[in-house]
C-alpha cells in the first residue's frame, strides 16, 4: 500500500512509519518540525525523522504544512495514498489559548485540507484521524468522584470501566485546543458519513513511549520520567497530584490501526487509551517511577489546576474490544516506564 503519515516524525507518527516501513509498504511523511516552533528546541522532531529515512529506504518525508490548502491537494492529486495517517497537530490545549489562529488552522483547517484531497482524488482511501479525549471537555469532571490516598476514581458503577463513545462533548470547557480537536473530529466523521469515505476518530488518552519528545505542556508521562532521570523539577497542577490519566504505548496505538485498515468502517469513533489496568495518578506515577530509576522525584505543587484538565479520565476499551477482538493492551505501565526511564 501507499501509505501517507502527517506528523511522521511524532510519537504516534515515527511509530506508523517505522511498523509500515518495516512491513514493506510505500510510506510517505509530512512533517515540517512545526512542533519545534510550539515547544522550542526540545519538541524538534528532526533527529526523529533523520533515524527513520537512515533506517527505512521506501521513507520518503515531506516538510509541508497541513495548512497549505493548495500544496495538500497538489501532493495528493500526485500520490493518491490508499492510507491516511493523520497525526499532525498542535497538541496542547495550554499552548492554544496563546496561539489561537495558528491552533485551529493545524488542527481544524489542516483536518479538512486533507479530508477534501482524499474526496477529490481517492474516495477508497482509508483515513485515520488521532484525535483526543480533550473532544469531551471538562465533562468528566461533572461526574461523582471518590477520593482515595492515592488518585481520584468514578463512584458510579456506570463509569467502572471509564468513558465510552457515547459521552457528551456538549455543554463544557474544551480549552481552545479541545475546541478545534472536536471540530477536526466532527468533520472526519462528516466525511464519512456524507461521502462513504471510510474513516474513524480515536479519542486517544495518554500516547506514550520511548519515543516521545515529552515537554512539560504536552506528554505527561514521559515528560514526568525525564523530569526524575535528570533530577530536574517537576510542576504538579492541582488536584494535590491524584488526577488520573490512561497511558497507551505507541505500538498498541499502531496495532489498532492496521486492525482498523484490515478491516475499515465508515465514521467510526473509538477511545483509545489504556483502559483502567493502565491508569496512574501523577502521585502513582511518581512512586512506579521512583522503584525503577531509584532517584527521588523533584517536584512543586501548584495549587492551580490546568484550564480544561480532567481529574478523572481513563477509556472505556469495550465498543473497540467488541468490533476488534483481536485488540489488547500488550505494554502494561511498568513496561511503558522502563523503557523511557533506559532510553
Amino acid at each position: 500500500m501507499k501509505i501517507l503519515i502527517t506528523g511522521a516524525g511524532g510519537l504516534i507518527g515515527s511509530e506508523a512509519v517505522d511498523y509500515y516501513c518495516s512491513q514493506g509498504h510505500n510510506v510517505i511523511g509530512i512533517d515540517n518540525n512545526q512542533r519545534q516552533v510550539f515547544f522550542g528546541e526540545k519538541g524538534s522532531t528532526l533527529s526523529r525523522i533523520a533515524q527513520l529515512k537512515n533506517k527505512h529506504k521506501s521513507f520518503y518525508n515531506f516538510g509541508l504544512d497541513i495548512r497549505d490548502k493548495d500544496v495538500i491537494l497538489g501532493l495528493f492529486k500526485k500520490i493518491k495514498p490508499d492510507v491516511v495517517i493523520h497525526t499532525a497537530a498542535q497538541p496542547s490545549h495550554d499552548k492554544a489559548a496563546s496561539i489561537p489562529f495558528e491552533d485551529f488552522e493545524t488542527n481544524a483547517n489542516g483536518t479538512l485540507h486533507l479530508l477534501e484531497a482524499v474526496r477529490q482524488y481517492n474516495k477508497d482511501c482509508i483515513f485515520i484521524h488521532m484525535s483526543t479525549n480533550k473532544v469531551y471537555g471538562d465533562k468528566p469532571n461533572t461526574l461523582n468522584l471518590v477520593e482515595l490516598e492515592t488518585r481520584y476514581d468514578y463512584a458510579d458503577a456506570e463509569y467502572a470501566n471509564g468513558i465510552n463513545e457515547n459521552f457528551s462533548i456538549d455543554q463544557s470547557k474544551h480549552s481552545l485546543f479541545g475546541a478545534s480537536k472536536v471540530a477536526a473530529d466532527v468533520m472526519v466523521q462528516e466525511y464519512g458519513r456524507y461521502f462513504s469515505i471510510p474513516t474513524c476518530c480515536l479519542r486517544g488518552g495518554c500516547l506514550t513511549g520511548e519515543n516521545h519528545s515529552g515537554v512539560e505542556l504536552h506528554g505527561f508521562l514521559n515528560y514526568l520520567v525525564k523530569c526524575n532521570t535528570n533530577e530536574t523539577k517537576y510542576n504538579v497542577f492541582g488536584y494535590k497530584g491524584k488526577q488520573v490519566r490512561d497511558n497507551i504505548h505507541s505500538s498498541d496505538v499502531i496495532q489498532f490501526m492496521d486492525l482498523f485498515i484490515q478491516s475499515p468502517r465508515i465514521a467510526e469513533v473509538y477511545n483509545i487509551g489504556g483502559g483502567k489496568e493502565n491508569s496512574c495518578s501523577i502521585l502513582e506515577a511518581f512512586k512506579l517511577t521512583e522503584s525503577i530509576s531509584g532517584k527521588k522525584m523533584i517536584y512543586e505543587y501548584v495549587d492551580e489546576n490546568r484550564i480544561g484538565d480532567h481529574i478523572c479520565y481513563y477509556s472505556d476499551l469495550s465498543k473497540i474490544k467488541e468490533h476488534y477482538p483481536q485488540f489488547g493492551i500488550s505494554k502494561n505501565l511498568s513496561y511503558i516506564i522502563e523503557n523511557i526511564y533506559k532510553k
